[in-house]
Protein backbone atom coordinates (compact mmCIF):
# COMPACT_ATOMS: atom_id res chain seq x y z
CA UNK A 1 0.00 0.00 0.00
CA UNK A 2 1.52 3.48 -0.62
CA UNK A 3 1.53 6.29 1.74
CA UNK A 4 -0.23 9.13 1.91
CA UNK A 5 1.11 12.26 1.32
CA UNK A 6 0.90 14.79 4.38
CA UNK A 7 -2.42 16.09 5.02
CA UNK A 8 -3.57 12.93 2.47
CA UNK A 9 -3.22 14.39 -1.14
CA UNK A 10 -0.07 15.87 -3.07
CA UNK A 11 -0.13 18.99 -3.76
CA UNK A 12 0.31 20.22 -7.32
CA UNK A 13 0.32 24.20 -7.92
CA UNK A 14 2.00 24.00 -11.27
CA UNK A 15 0.46 25.68 -14.18
CA UNK A 16 -0.25 23.61 -17.48
CA UNK A 17 -1.87 24.54 -21.24
CA UNK A 18 -4.16 27.44 -21.21
CA UNK A 19 -4.29 27.89 -17.41
CA UNK A 20 -0.31 28.28 -17.79
CA UNK A 21 -0.56 30.31 -21.53
CA UNK A 22 -3.40 32.60 -19.49
CA UNK A 23 -1.27 33.33 -16.71
CA UNK A 24 1.92 34.20 -18.66
CA UNK A 25 0.12 37.22 -20.70
CA UNK A 26 -1.15 38.73 -17.59
CA UNK A 27 2.48 38.38 -16.06
CA UNK A 28 3.79 41.81 -17.76
CA UNK A 29 1.33 44.06 -16.34
CA UNK A 30 2.31 42.47 -12.70
CA UNK A 31 4.65 44.12 -10.18
CA UNK A 32 7.66 41.61 -9.69
CA UNK A 33 9.17 39.59 -6.55
CA UNK A 34 12.70 39.03 -6.72
CA UNK A 35 13.56 35.54 -4.32
CA UNK A 36 16.58 34.27 -2.93
CA UNK A 37 17.84 30.96 -3.32
CA UNK A 38 16.26 29.57 -0.27
CA UNK A 39 12.42 31.09 -1.58
CA UNK A 40 13.08 29.44 -5.03
CA UNK A 41 13.72 26.24 -3.70
CA UNK A 42 10.84 26.73 -1.42
CA UNK A 43 8.79 27.41 -4.50
CA UNK A 44 9.19 24.37 -6.25
CA UNK A 45 8.83 22.18 -3.89
CA UNK A 46 5.57 23.61 -2.86
CA UNK A 47 4.06 23.36 -6.39
CA UNK A 48 5.58 19.90 -6.89
CA UNK A 49 3.73 18.76 -3.87
CA UNK A 50 7.51 17.95 -1.68
CA UNK A 51 6.00 20.74 0.84
CA UNK A 52 1.90 18.82 1.08
CA UNK A 53 -0.08 20.37 2.83
CA UNK A 54 1.30 23.81 1.51
CA UNK A 55 0.22 25.15 -1.43
CA UNK A 56 2.15 28.92 -0.59
CA UNK A 57 3.64 30.67 1.22
CA UNK A 58 2.69 30.95 4.94
CA UNK A 59 0.11 33.51 5.94
CA UNK A 60 0.16 35.08 9.21
CA UNK A 61 -1.92 31.68 10.91
CA UNK A 62 -0.28 29.66 9.88
CA UNK A 63 3.38 30.86 10.79
CA UNK A 64 2.37 32.02 14.29
CA UNK A 65 1.22 28.11 14.69
CA UNK A 66 4.66 26.59 13.32
CA UNK A 67 6.21 28.84 15.54
CA UNK A 68 4.28 28.36 18.80
CA UNK A 69 2.91 24.72 18.74
CA UNK A 70 4.85 23.01 16.01
CA UNK A 71 1.83 21.95 13.84
CA UNK A 72 -0.76 24.29 11.38
CA UNK A 73 -3.65 25.59 12.51
CA UNK A 74 -5.44 22.44 11.27
CA UNK A 75 -3.68 20.63 14.04
CA UNK A 76 -1.23 18.68 11.30
CA UNK A 77 2.25 18.35 12.45
CA UNK A 78 4.73 20.99 10.92
CA UNK A 79 8.27 22.19 12.49
CA UNK A 80 9.64 25.01 9.98
CA UNK A 81 8.43 28.42 8.97
CA UNK A 82 8.11 27.95 4.82
CA UNK A 83 7.78 31.98 3.83
CA UNK A 84 8.61 34.96 1.62
CA UNK A 85 10.08 38.02 3.05
CA UNK A 86 10.33 41.60 1.47
CA UNK A 87 12.01 44.56 2.84
CA UNK A 88 9.48 47.25 4.52
CA UNK A 89 10.81 49.97 1.83
CA UNK A 90 8.95 47.59 -0.30
CA UNK A 91 5.64 46.28 1.51
CA UNK A 92 4.05 48.97 0.59
CA UNK A 93 3.86 47.82 -3.49
CA UNK A 94 2.12 44.99 -2.56
CA UNK A 95 -1.05 44.51 -2.14
CA UNK A 96 -3.64 41.74 -0.63
CA UNK A 97 -5.85 40.07 -3.02
CA UNK A 98 -3.62 41.43 -5.76
CA UNK A 99 -1.47 38.69 -7.94
CA UNK A 100 2.75 39.08 -8.03
CA UNK A 101 5.53 37.68 -10.49
CA UNK A 102 7.70 35.50 -8.82
CA UNK A 103 11.61 35.82 -10.25
CA UNK A 104 14.98 34.23 -9.56
CA UNK A 105 18.18 36.07 -9.27
CA UNK A 106 18.76 36.13 -13.56
CA UNK A 107 15.60 37.21 -13.95
CA UNK A 108 13.73 34.07 -14.89
CA UNK A 109 10.24 33.82 -14.29
CA UNK A 110 9.60 31.09 -12.12
CA UNK A 111 5.69 31.81 -11.44
CA UNK A 112 3.10 33.93 -9.11
CA UNK A 113 2.41 34.62 -5.94
CA UNK A 114 -1.73 34.86 -4.88
CA UNK A 115 -1.10 37.40 -1.93
CA UNK A 116 -3.24 36.80 0.51
CA UNK A 117 -1.72 39.20 3.47
CA UNK A 118 1.32 40.84 4.44
CA UNK A 119 2.88 40.67 8.17
CA UNK A 120 5.03 41.44 10.05
CA UNK A 121 8.54 39.20 10.56
CA UNK A 122 9.15 38.58 14.21
CA UNK A 123 13.02 37.13 13.80
CA UNK A 124 13.96 36.90 17.73
CA UNK A 125 10.74 34.93 17.71
CA UNK A 126 11.54 32.37 14.99
CA UNK A 127 15.22 32.35 16.07
CA UNK A 128 13.82 30.72 19.42
CA UNK A 129 11.17 28.91 18.08
CA UNK A 130 13.18 27.27 15.45
CA UNK A 131 16.58 27.66 16.02
CA UNK A 132 16.46 27.68 19.89
CA UNK A 133 18.68 30.33 20.09
CA UNK A 134 19.70 33.87 18.29
CA UNK A 135 23.88 33.89 18.60
CA UNK A 136 24.59 35.26 15.03
CA UNK A 137 27.22 32.44 14.53
CA UNK A 138 24.18 29.98 14.03
CA UNK A 139 23.65 30.02 9.83
CA UNK A 140 19.74 30.09 10.44
CA UNK A 141 20.36 33.45 12.57
CA UNK A 142 22.41 34.80 9.73
CA UNK A 143 19.98 34.19 7.15
CA UNK A 144 16.96 35.72 9.03
CA UNK A 145 19.36 38.76 9.88
CA UNK A 146 20.25 39.12 6.05
CA UNK A 147 16.52 38.63 4.94
CA UNK A 148 13.61 41.59 5.14
CA UNK A 149 10.99 42.56 8.26
CA UNK A 150 7.71 41.88 6.17
CA UNK A 151 6.11 37.83 5.25
CA UNK A 152 4.00 38.06 1.99
CA UNK A 153 1.55 34.94 2.87
CA UNK A 154 -0.82 33.09 -0.01
CA UNK A 155 -0.78 30.50 -2.60
CA UNK A 156 1.65 29.96 -5.04
CA UNK A 157 1.38 28.94 -9.54
CA UNK A 158 4.56 27.32 -10.73
CA UNK A 159 4.94 28.59 -14.08
CA UNK A 160 8.18 27.79 -14.83
CA UNK A 161 11.35 25.33 -12.68
CA UNK A 162 14.22 27.54 -12.34
CA UNK A 163 16.71 26.77 -14.60
CA UNK A 164 19.70 24.55 -12.86
CA UNK A 165 22.91 23.42 -13.97
CA UNK A 166 23.74 20.11 -12.36
CA UNK A 167 22.04 16.85 -11.66
CA UNK A 168 19.27 17.13 -13.89
CA UNK A 169 18.56 13.47 -13.96
CA UNK A 170 18.39 13.14 -10.86
CA UNK A 171 15.49 15.90 -10.06
CA UNK A 172 12.55 13.59 -9.19
CA UNK A 173 9.44 15.12 -8.20
CA UNK A 174 7.37 13.58 -5.29
CA UNK A 175 5.26 12.18 -8.07
CA UNK A 176 8.19 10.76 -10.12
CA UNK A 177 9.95 9.06 -7.16
CA UNK A 178 6.51 7.73 -6.17
CA UNK A 179 5.78 6.10 -9.57
CA UNK A 180 9.63 5.13 -9.31
CA UNK A 181 8.96 3.02 -6.25
CA UNK A 182 5.95 1.32 -7.25
CA UNK A 183 7.73 -0.01 -10.49
CA UNK A 184 10.39 -1.25 -8.89
CA UNK A 185 8.03 -3.15 -6.41
CA UNK A 186 8.56 -1.19 -3.44
CA UNK A 187 5.98 -1.19 -0.67
CA UNK A 188 8.74 -0.08 1.96
CA UNK A 189 11.06 2.88 1.39
CA UNK A 190 13.79 4.19 3.71
CA UNK A 191 15.53 7.84 2.80
CA UNK A 192 18.19 8.76 4.08
CA UNK A 193 19.04 12.89 4.38
CA UNK A 194 22.89 14.23 3.94
CA UNK A 195 24.42 17.03 3.20
CA UNK A 196 27.67 15.69 3.58
CA UNK A 197 29.75 12.81 1.62
CA UNK A 198 28.71 9.35 2.76
CA UNK A 199 31.61 7.69 5.47
CA UNK A 200 31.51 4.42 6.82
CA UNK A 201 29.25 5.28 9.50
CA UNK A 202 26.65 6.54 7.02
CA UNK A 203 27.08 3.61 5.00
CA UNK A 204 26.68 1.64 7.98
CA UNK A 205 23.11 2.74 9.09
CA UNK A 206 21.90 2.85 5.76
CA UNK A 207 22.83 -1.23 5.38
CA UNK A 208 21.33 -1.56 8.21
CA UNK A 209 18.18 0.57 7.52
CA UNK A 210 17.96 -1.60 4.22
CA UNK A 211 17.96 -4.82 5.85
CA UNK A 212 14.37 -3.78 7.23
CA UNK A 213 13.29 -2.62 4.33
CA UNK A 214 12.72 -2.56 -0.19
CA UNK A 215 14.67 0.02 -1.04
CA UNK A 216 17.01 2.42 0.13
CA UNK A 217 16.07 6.61 -1.18
CA UNK A 218 19.30 8.18 -0.60
CA UNK A 219 18.15 12.02 -0.90
CA UNK A 220 20.91 14.51 -0.69
CA UNK A 221 20.22 18.08 -0.07
CA UNK A 222 20.95 20.41 -2.85
CA UNK A 223 20.06 23.70 -1.95
CA UNK A 224 21.73 26.21 -0.50
CA UNK A 225 24.10 25.48 2.42
CA UNK A 226 26.94 27.25 4.38
CA UNK A 227 29.90 28.01 2.90
CA UNK A 228 31.98 25.82 4.36
CA UNK A 229 30.16 22.49 3.48
CA UNK A 230 31.37 20.42 0.91
CA UNK A 231 29.89 21.59 -2.30
CA UNK A 232 26.90 19.50 -4.08
CA UNK A 233 28.88 18.66 -7.60
CA UNK A 234 31.55 17.28 -5.23
CA UNK A 235 29.41 15.15 -3.13
CA UNK A 236 27.06 13.96 -6.05
CA UNK A 237 30.60 12.29 -7.56
CA UNK A 238 30.69 10.74 -4.11
CA UNK A 239 27.54 9.36 -4.36
CA UNK A 240 27.67 7.75 -7.74
CA UNK A 241 30.42 5.89 -7.11
CA UNK A 242 29.74 4.50 -3.57
CA UNK A 243 26.31 3.48 -4.96
CA UNK A 244 27.69 2.06 -8.38
CA UNK A 245 30.22 -0.17 -6.03
CA UNK A 246 29.17 -0.81 -2.77
CA UNK A 247 25.65 -0.89 -2.83
CA UNK A 248 23.05 -3.23 -4.45
CA UNK A 249 21.55 -1.67 -7.98
CA UNK A 250 18.21 -2.65 -7.57
CA UNK A 251 17.59 -1.71 -4.17
CA UNK A 252 19.22 1.69 -3.90
CA UNK A 253 18.17 4.81 -5.40
CA UNK A 254 19.67 8.08 -5.60
CA UNK A 255 17.66 11.48 -6.42
CA UNK A 256 18.63 15.05 -5.00
CA UNK A 257 16.82 17.08 -2.33
CA UNK A 258 15.96 20.46 -3.64
CA UNK A 259 15.98 21.96 -0.14
CA UNK A 260 18.11 24.47 1.53
CA UNK A 261 18.99 23.96 4.95
CA UNK A 262 17.78 25.58 7.81
CA UNK A 263 20.72 23.98 10.50
CA UNK A 264 17.40 23.79 12.43
CA UNK A 265 18.39 20.95 14.19
CA UNK A 266 15.20 18.74 16.11
CA UNK A 267 12.44 20.76 14.01
CA UNK A 268 14.36 20.23 11.05
CA UNK A 269 14.53 16.17 11.33
CA UNK A 270 10.55 16.54 12.18
CA UNK A 271 10.38 18.57 8.30
CA UNK A 272 12.87 16.02 6.98
CA UNK A 273 10.92 13.19 7.73
CA UNK A 274 6.98 14.80 6.91
CA UNK A 275 8.86 15.91 3.71
CA UNK A 276 10.27 12.30 2.22
CA UNK A 277 6.40 10.78 3.38
CA UNK A 278 5.27 13.04 0.77
CA UNK A 279 8.02 11.88 -2.02
CA UNK A 280 6.65 7.98 -1.12
CA UNK A 281 9.19 6.98 1.52
CA UNK A 282 7.80 4.77 4.69
CA UNK A 283 10.77 5.19 6.85
CA UNK A 284 13.49 7.62 7.40
CA UNK A 285 16.67 7.28 9.17
CA UNK A 286 17.33 9.79 12.35
CA UNK A 287 21.32 9.94 12.80
CA UNK A 288 22.68 11.53 16.16
CA UNK A 289 22.50 15.57 15.64
CA UNK A 290 20.39 15.10 12.55
CA UNK A 291 20.24 18.97 10.93
CA UNK A 292 22.62 20.02 13.88
CA UNK A 293 25.60 22.72 13.34
CA UNK A 294 28.25 23.77 15.95
CA UNK A 295 27.07 23.22 19.64
CA UNK A 296 23.55 24.68 19.34
CA UNK A 297 21.60 21.20 20.01
CA UNK A 298 21.98 18.02 21.87
CA UNK A 299 23.07 14.44 20.29
CA UNK A 300 19.87 13.14 20.46
CA UNK A 301 17.64 16.20 20.87
CA UNK A 302 16.80 14.73 16.38
CA UNK A 303 15.50 11.73 18.34
CA UNK A 304 13.76 12.81 21.43
CA UNK A 305 11.58 15.47 19.26
CA UNK A 306 9.37 12.60 17.86
CA UNK A 307 8.51 11.97 20.77
CA UNK A 308 6.30 15.20 21.11
CA UNK A 309 3.97 13.86 18.25
CA UNK A 310 1.82 10.75 17.94
CA UNK A 311 3.52 7.81 15.27
CA UNK A 312 0.09 7.61 13.21
CA UNK A 313 0.15 11.99 13.05
CA UNK A 314 3.37 12.36 11.58
CA UNK A 315 2.92 9.01 9.17
CA UNK A 316 6.86 7.63 8.35
CA UNK A 317 8.86 5.25 10.65
CA UNK A 318 11.56 7.33 12.28
CA UNK A 319 14.69 4.94 12.69
CA UNK A 320 16.80 6.16 15.40
CA UNK A 321 20.57 5.63 14.96
CA UNK A 322 23.24 5.69 17.77
CA UNK A 323 27.30 6.83 17.51
CA UNK A 324 28.68 4.79 14.78
CA UNK A 325 32.32 4.32 14.70
CA UNK A 326 34.91 2.10 13.95
CA UNK A 327 36.20 -0.33 16.68
CA UNK A 328 39.60 -1.80 16.60
CA UNK A 329 38.51 -4.51 18.89
CA UNK A 330 35.42 -5.49 17.08
CA UNK A 331 37.33 -5.26 13.60
CA UNK A 332 34.48 -3.53 12.10
CA UNK A 333 31.30 -0.73 12.33
CA UNK A 334 29.53 -0.73 15.77
CA UNK A 335 27.44 1.60 17.95
CA UNK A 336 27.53 2.40 21.75
CA UNK A 337 24.28 -0.53 21.66
CA UNK A 338 26.29 -3.14 19.59
CA UNK A 339 29.93 -2.88 21.00
CA UNK A 340 31.15 -3.54 24.48
CA UNK A 341 34.61 -1.89 23.86
CA UNK A 342 36.00 1.79 25.91
CA UNK A 343 35.99 4.67 23.73
CA UNK A 344 40.23 4.48 23.23
CA UNK A 345 39.06 1.68 20.71
CA UNK A 346 36.50 3.59 18.73
CA UNK A 347 37.37 5.52 15.73
CA UNK A 348 34.54 8.43 15.31
CA UNK A 349 33.52 9.10 11.73
CA UNK A 350 32.12 12.40 11.26
CA UNK A 351 31.92 14.84 8.37
CA UNK A 352 33.65 17.36 10.53
CA UNK A 353 36.75 15.09 11.01
CA UNK A 354 36.87 14.24 7.30
CA UNK A 355 36.64 18.19 6.44
CA UNK A 356 39.63 18.80 8.50
CA UNK A 357 41.59 16.64 7.44
CA UNK A 358 40.79 17.33 3.80
CA UNK A 359 42.31 21.07 4.89
CA UNK A 360 45.30 19.78 5.85
CA UNK A 361 45.90 17.68 2.77
CA UNK A 362 45.58 14.17 4.55
CA UNK A 363 44.23 11.55 3.09
CA UNK A 364 41.56 10.00 5.61
CA UNK A 365 41.93 6.21 6.40
CA UNK A 366 39.47 3.69 5.51
CA UNK A 367 37.90 3.68 8.52
CA UNK A 368 36.53 7.29 7.77
CA UNK A 369 35.62 6.71 4.08
CA UNK A 370 36.12 4.45 1.19
CA UNK A 371 39.33 4.73 -0.53
CA UNK A 372 37.54 6.21 -3.51
CA UNK A 373 35.56 8.95 -1.73
CA UNK A 374 38.60 10.15 -0.05
CA UNK A 375 40.24 10.16 -3.39
CA UNK A 376 37.54 12.30 -5.00
CA UNK A 377 37.41 14.37 -1.51
CA UNK A 378 40.96 15.26 -1.79
CA UNK A 379 41.40 16.07 -5.92
CA UNK A 380 38.30 18.38 -5.04
CA UNK A 381 39.99 20.02 -2.10
CA UNK A 382 43.65 20.13 -4.52
CA UNK A 383 41.56 22.06 -6.98
CA UNK A 384 40.41 25.15 -5.22
CA UNK A 385 38.05 25.81 -7.77
CA UNK A 386 34.56 27.51 -6.31
CA UNK A 387 31.85 25.04 -6.81
CA UNK A 388 28.15 26.36 -7.20
CA UNK A 389 25.35 24.33 -5.11
CA UNK A 390 23.12 24.24 -7.88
Amino acid sequence: MTIKPHGGTLVNRIAQGEVKDHLLEKANAMASIRLNAREVSDLEMIATGALSPLEGFMVKEEYQSVLDLMRLPNGLPWTIPITLSVTKANADNYKGGNDYTLYDHTDQLLGILHLQEKYQLDKEKEALSVLKTTDETHPGVQYLKSIGDILLGGKVTLLNKTRHHYFNHYRLDPQETRVLFKVKGWKRIVAFQTRNPIHRAHEYIQKCALEMVDGLLIHPLVGETKEDDIPATVRMQCYEMLLNKYYPKTRTVLSVFPAAMRYAGPREAIFHALVRKNYGCTHFIVGRDHAGVGEFYGTYDAHYIFDEFEPEEIGITPLFFDYTFFCKSCDGMASGKTCPHDSPEHILLSGTAVREMLLKGELPPPEFTRPEIAQILINAFREKKPTPHR
